[in-house]
């Protein structure tokens, strides 16, 4: 998506070669304009596949998804990082560790909001080493659902994520493909 990477260029900073800070228009300040464009984007690509609802893991990621599952006209299923003190009958449970920050989080999904007739779409901020949405791919596949696709808003290309899922059967669409980076470098993948 040629909007996506012209404002990754424009407003993202490339800290060094595995960090990217977009928190003025993704995830911490939200340009509801682009992401509106974005979820429209998931959705014409990921329309045919018959989604029934759309996932993300909280928190940078709901954005995106939330304006994906409006387009897609179905319910957004946000996967928690810790369980809640009111959530915690019928739960799905498995530990993530994070690439950014370095650490292991333990993502909880409730059976009441999956069961096997959905096929889910995976929306998340990043794809890096892909622990994440195997993380994801993991609770959905305990409630029995069907992963129907992965969307990713920016993947890191040169790590190994991207190949990890797609090896595994899954469709993952990133809408902006960075081929490498570095301290002020961004390069996309053409």
């Amino acid at each position: 998506m040629k909007e996506l990477q012209n404002r990754i260029l424009q407003d993202g900073i490339a800290v060094n070669s595995d960090i990217l800070k977009v928190d003025s228009f993704i995830n911490h300040q939200v340009d509801p304009a682009l992401m509106l464009r974005i979820g429209q984007e998931f959705a014409d690509h990921f329309k045919d596949r018959g989604i029934t609802k759309v996932a993300t893991i909280e928190s940078s990621g709901i954005a995106p998804a939330l304006m994906t599952a409006q387009c897609m006209g179905i319910p957004l299923i946000i996967l928690k990082k810790q369980p809640s003190r009111i959530l915690n009958d019928n739960l799905y449970q498995t530990e993530v560790t994070s690439f950014t920050k370095g650490t292991s989080y333990e993502l909880t999904l409730s059976s009441s909001f999956v069961d096997e007739s959905d096929h889910v779409l995976i929306i998340d901020d990043f794809l890096a080493n892909g622990e994440a949405a195997t993380g994801a791919i993991r609770l959905l596949r305990k409630a029995h659902a069907t992963v129907a696709g992965i969307g990713i808003l920016i993947e890191k290309s040169f790590q190994p994520g991207h190949e990890k899922l797609v090896e595994q059967g899954f469709d993952v669409y990133a809408l902006a493909r960075i081929r490498r980076m570095d301290t002020g470098v961004i390069e996309f993948l053409s």
